[in-house]
C-alpha cells in the first residue's frame, strides 16, 4: 500500500511537472506570438511611416520642379520680352541715326561755305550761292530784263552778301543792255565804291564811259576814260579805254 502510494504520488508529481512544463511552453510561446506581433506592427509602422515620408518627399518634389518649371516659363517670357525691347531699341536707335543723319546733310546744305567769286574768296550760304548762279544764268541766256529784275533782288535780299560787288556788275550790265543808262551808272559806281580792286573794277568804270556816250556826255565820257587809264594803267579795259579816248578826239 504505501509502495503504492510513493509510486502514485511520484505519477502525480510527474504528470504536475508534465503540466507545469506545458503551461511554461505554452506561456512562452505566447510570448513569442506577441512579441513576433508587435515586432511586425513596429515594421508595418515604421513602412507606413517611410511611405508617408516617400509620399511627403515626392508630393515637395512634384512642387518644387512645378516651382522650377514656372519659373524657366517666367524667364524665359521675360527674355522674349526683353529680346523683343532690344528689337524695338535697335529700330528705334537705327530710326533716331537716320534722323541725325538727315538732319546732318541738312545743316550741311544749310551752312556758309567757301566760295569764289572774280577772284574773290567769301563764305556764302547755299541759297545765297543758288540765287546768284541763277540770276547769271539768266543774263547768260540772253534774257536782260529778267536778269535786271534778278540782280535787283538779289542785291535787296543779301545786302552783306560777298556777292553783291559781282551783282551790282551784272546788274550795271544788264542796265546798259536794257538802255537804262542812269541806272547802270549808279550801280557800276556803287560797285566801284564797295570794291575799288575788284577783277571786274576797270571793265565798270569803262562801262560807265560807254553809259555816258550813249547818253551824249562827250565830256563826261572822255574824263571818266581818263580816270580809267590812271586807275588801272595795266588793264585791257584801259588799254580799250585809250583807244576810245583817242576817238572821242
Amino acid at each position: 500500500m504505501r509502495c503504492f502510494s510513493f509510486r502514485g504520488a511520484a505519477l502525480a508529481a510527474a504528470l504536475l511537472c508534465s503540466s507545469l512544463g506545458a503551461q511554461a511552453a505554452l506561456f512562452e510561446d505566447e510570448e513569442a506570438r506577441r512579441a513576433i506581433l508587435d515586432l511586425r506592427q513596429r515594421v508595418e509602422a515604421m513602412r507606413v511611416a517611410s511611405e508617408q515620408r516617400q509620399n511627403d518627399e515626392n508630393a515637395q518634389l512634384r512642387r518644387s520642379l512645378l516651382d522650377l518649371q514656372t519659373q524657366i516659363e517666367q524667364m524665359r517670357a521675360d527674355m522674349q520680352r526683353m529680346t523683343g525691347q532690344n528689337e524695338q531699341l535697335t529700330r528705334t536707335i537705327s530710326d533716331l541715326q537716320k534722323v541725325q543723319t538727315d538732319l546732318d546733310d541738312k545743316l550741311k546744305k544749310s551752312e556758309p561755305a567757301k566760295v569764289s567769286v572774280d577772284g574773290r574768296e567769301f563764305n556764302a550760304d547755299p541759297r545765297e550761292k543758288a540765287d546768284f548762279d541763277a540770276a547769271l544764268g539768266v543774263f547768260r541766256g540772253g534774257q536782260f530784263a529778267q536778269a535786271q529784275t534778278a540782280f535787283a533782288d538779289f542785291v535787296k535780299r543779301y545786302p552783306q552778301s560777298g556777292y553783291n560787288a559781282s551783282a551790282l556788275f551784272w546788274l550795271g550790265n544788264a542796265q546798259y543792255a536794257t538802255r537804262n543808262y542812269n541806272e547802270a551808272i549808279a550801280n557800276f559806281r556803287s560797285m566801284l565804291s564797295l570794291a575799288p580792286d575788284h577783277a571786274k573794277a576797270p571793265e565798270a568804270v569803262l562801262s560807265i564811259a560807254n553809259c555816258q556816250i550813249e547818253l551824249k556826255d562827250t565830256r563826261a565820257a572822255r574824263q571818266t576814260l581818263q580816270d580809267l587809264t590812271k586807275a588801272y594803267p595795266q588793264s585791257e579795259a584801259a588799254q580799250a579805254g585809250r583807244e576810245r579816248l583817242a576817238r572821242l578826239r
